[in-house]
């Protein structure tokens, strides 16, 4: 595998160097795709919230989310995605993945669409983290292309922050004056962003579905081994399927998102204690600190989704 560090001598802790900027840059480029989602659908629910009299105060709250807090939440998204392991991000994108088709399945389209994609952010950048690795997985200069991606993700999450200003600032104005091509677009096609998120979410899990069971069965050296760890991950997880689809009968709200959390990764931390190694339960913890700031950050769209 050639990487930036290829072309250096090798000189002790050089590689391990190497490796962990790898792991920044895919935990960079994963914490980029969670800003342009959560920007989006801010976009949107502004724009919900405009059309609607009745919802001036969710409007209000979510103009006053402070934009500085972006950086800081990209900042500390990249740590954790950088932390984590690929063995149980891998595991955290099929968990999700799973939860996601029977979400659709039992409820379909409407109000909980919203609300899912919000749920997604962190097994959205795990899935991304888990497709970089197996995609670049032996190719040549696999730094400078992580680079490139990372430099990518960034420009569009940038641009779609600065999006989420200019209409929680200008929009009520500029669509009246139609004076504005951004919102004059937006006017007319806002109502779209849902199904873009959804299709783009659909592609980047269907590859990250993939490379998430791929990068698990590397690690088997015969199918015995495989079936000893497939067959409880199988179980664990259809358990806490049926389990969040009886919670979600009480309906939505904030204590209910927490304790989902708690009982998926609990049931991840169970399981991995009789099959997995001493770092995929470090790796588990730093995964219940990555969920939980995700959900405490999109708290106002969440407020806002539930109420929609």
């Amino acid at each position: 595998m050639f990487s930036l560090g290829s072309w250096l001598p090798a000189l002790p802790g050089l590689a391990w160097g190497w490796a962990l900027l790898d792991a920044l840059l895919r935990g960079l480029v994963g914490a980029c795709a969670v800003s342009v989602l959560c920007s989006l659908l801010k976009v949107y629910l502004y724009i919900q919230c405009v059309n609607n009299p009745e919802r001036r105060a969710e409007k209000e709250a979510i103009a006053a989310q402070r934009p500085l807090l972006e950086p800081l939440h990209v900042l500390v998204l990249t740590g954790v995605l950088a932390l984590v392991g690929s063995r149980v991000a891998a595991l955290v994108v099929l968990e999700f993945s799973l939860r996601a088709i029977s979400t659709v399945l039992s409820l379909g389209k409407g109000a909980h669409s919203s609300q899912l994609y919000l749920l997604c952010q962190y097994s959205l950048g795990c899935g991304v983290s888990c497709a970089l690795s197996f995609l670049l997985e032996g190719a040549p200069h696999q730094s400078w292309n992580l680079v490139l991606a990372a430099g990518l993700a960034g420009l569009l999450a940038l641009q779609a922050r600065r999006l989420a200003r200019h209409v929680c600032v200008l929009y009520e104005l500029h669509s009246r004056a139609r004076y504005c091509g951004v919102c004059i677009l937006l006017l007319a096609s806002g109502h779209g962003i849902p199904r873009l998120l959804r299709n783009a979410l659909a592609l980047t899990f269907a590859v990250a579905d993939l490379a998430a069971v791929e990068l698990i069965n590397r690690d088997f050296l015969s199918t015995a081994e495989a079936v000893r760890f497939w067959t409880p991950l199988t179980i664990c997880y259809t358990l806490l399927v049926i389990y969040m689809q009886e919670e979600s009968r009480e309906g939505p709200g904030r204590a209910l998102v927490f304790r989902t959390v708690l009982v998926r990764m609990g049931g991840l931390f169970i399981l991995l204690l009789t099959v997995g190694r001493w770092t995929d339960i470090l790796h588990v913890l730093v995964s219940l600190l990555g969920e939980l700031w995700c959900l405490l950050r999109a708290g106002v769209l969440l407020e806002s989704c539930w109420r929609q």
